[in-house]
């Protein structure tokens, strides 16, 4: 229900964000968002994660907590059963540097062409209702942890690529990668905790 037929993987959604207007000199939230569609779930999760997982962008001061806040407003109206997502005002104005932002779509496009090539249907049920729904409840909980994370070297990179597998998952319909997404993200906490006892 929350995703477009047109991104079915990572170079579809890439080649989207691409398409934006190419004039100004900074990129908002509120021109990714316009991008990928406010009633595309996995798309945005994928943008999400892909922002924190990016060298030069997701390096930014604050903008792990800029994305689990778009995580989390997004998580919680799916679960509340939004058809289409609201986002703040001034979540939306938030922007970067054209320049960054465009380098960082540069990175993402090889490894972006690899993993393509891996992703199948698979288990298609656990992107149906009750699975995105899990979903969701899991990204609630992601972004809740990525806040204190910006304190914990590479901790957020783990959050990120967990927020990154789940959207993949979803766009391409591939149960497998959602799990890997649960999985990784719960590595990611125990690691955390025992680094912290």
């Amino acid at each position: 229900m929350h995703n477009r037929n047109e991104d079915s993987n990572l170079m579809d959604l890439i080649s989207s964000i691409e398409r934006m207007e190419q004039d100004a000199s900074r990129v908002s939230v509120d021109d990714v968002v316009h991008a990928v569609g406010r009633r595309s779930f996995g798309p945005l999760l994928l943008v999400a994660g892909l922002i924190t997982l990016t060298p030069i962008i997701g390096d930014i001061p604050g903008m792990p907590t800029l994305m689990a806040a778009l995580v989390l407003l997004v998580s919680v109206q799916l679960l509340a059963g939004s058809e289409a997502f609201w986002l703040p005002r001034w979540l939306l104005k938030r922007s970067l540097s054209r320049q960054k932002f465009d380098k960082g779509i540069q990175l993402m496009k090889k490894p972006a062409r690899w993993i393509d090539g891996l992703l199948r249907v698979r288990l298609p049920w656990l992107t149906g209702y009750i699975g995105i729904r899990v979903t969701a409840l899991m990204c609630l909980l992601i972004a809740l942890a990525m806040p204190p994370m910006e304190f914990i070297p590479f901790s957020a990179n783990g959050a990120g690529l967990a927020l990154t597998l789940l959207g993949l998952g979803l766009v391409a319909r591939d149960g497998i990668v959602l799990l890997l997404g649960f999985v990784l993200f719960v590595a990611t906490c125990v690691l955390i905790t025992m680094s912290l006892i």
